[in-house]
């Protein structure tokens, strides 16, 4: 049987389908894993993705022709069975199953395996050929159990509050900033002070909670006196550093939450106080479980470390190639 998925200059291609998943280039009709800029981009004819991914897609292309399909319900496109399933990176992430003549295909998009109440955990789908992504797919990439980074952040949070210095996290607007603040929140720190979020943060934020996603209270700067804000978290995207923007708060202590933070020197090269490991990617140890539930003797590696997890996959006596893609890990509006 022919491949269901094949690389193309638009993206991957599904045959059979006459569709492209992700494509990075505009296209007829495409299937879109989640709404990060690398992985949902303007231009195409109609898009489908899952209903939870709506907001946040209108959101970041506008009036768009879209069509959403809710996990685990079927559709037949051209001579497929396509449904979609938690991937479990950031609110509406899904992967793509493909059946065709009792060949089954996944594209995994991005995800994690590691529990996020902002959105659905991944749901591992057994399958002949399964497509993943490697962002940290080396052995040093280790995460912790996610509630012991959170209760890090309240701690350094409150000593920066007990000392009147505003404590800021740059992380990703769209899925990093809300697991930050379902996180905080869980650990029972909102009353260290006020919560002020980038307008880029607070944005994406409406689209969680129209969503059902409950998330805690959040404040502009504008409307937080003095006195408050010096005992605040803010959150703001990492593209906000060295701005106006950042500059009115004053003395401050600066962190980054990212799984880029679990290399020695990458806080050091951002010059920041802290560093926080928090990925909304599967570390090593994530991505060989997610792979081996699926099941498949078949595994096609998309974008990250991928010469290692291709040998890794081959030393497992697994069929492990690639696909040369456009996806970017470390993009600014990546969920890393």
């Amino acid at each position: 049987m022919a491949d269901l998925v094949v690389a193309r200059p638009e993206g991957l291609y599904c045959p059979p389908g006459d569709f492209y998943i992700d494509p990075w280039r505009p296209v007829e009709r495409a299937v879109i894993t989640h709404a990060h800029s690398d992985h949902a981009r303007m231009g195409s004819g109609h898009y489908l993705a899952t209903p939870q991914s709506e907001r946040v897609l209108r959101l970041r292309l506008g009036d768009i022709a879209l069509q959403t399909l809710a996990y685990g319900e079927r559709m037949a496109i051209g001579g497929t069975n396509v449904s979609l399933h938690p991937a479990g990176h950031v609110l509406g992430s899904a992967q793509v199953r493909i059946e065709q003549g009792g060949e089954v295909w996944v594209a995994s998009g991005d995800y994690k395996t590691e529990h996020d109440p902002t959105c659905a955990p991944f749901d591992a789908v057994r399958c002949d050929t399964f497509i993943t992504e490697s962002t940290f797919g080396l052995p040093i990439y280790r995460w912790q159990d996610p509630a012991t980074t959170f209760a890090d952040i309240c701690a350094w949070w409150r000593a920066n509050a007990d000392a009147q210095r505003v404590s800021v996290v740059y992380c990703y607007a769209f899925g990093k900033a809300q697991r930050v603040l379902a996180g905080v929140a869980a650990a029972g720190a909102l009353d260290i002070g006020p919560i002020v979020c980038h307008g880029a943060v607070e944005n994406l934020n409406d689209a969680y909670r129209q969503t059902g996603v409950a998330l805690p209270s959040t404040q502009h700067v504008e409307d937080v006196d003095a006195d408050a804000l010096r005992r605040a978290l803010v959150l703001a995207p990492p593209s906000a550093a060295g701005t106006p923007w950042l500059r009115r708060f004053g003395d401050l202590s600066d962190a980054f939450a990212s799984g880029w933070m679990r290399l020695r020197g990458a806080r050091r090269r951002r010059s920041l106080d802290r560093g926080f490991v928090l990925s909304d990617h599967a570390d090593w140890p994530g991505l060989q479980s997610a792979i081996a539930a699926t099941g498949a003797s078949r595994v096609v590696v998309t974008h990250g470390q991928v010469p290692v997890m291709v040998r890794w996959l081959a030393e497992q006596g697994l069929d492990a190639s690639a696909f040369a893609t456009e996806y970017d890990e470390d993009a600014a509006e990546a969920g890393a």
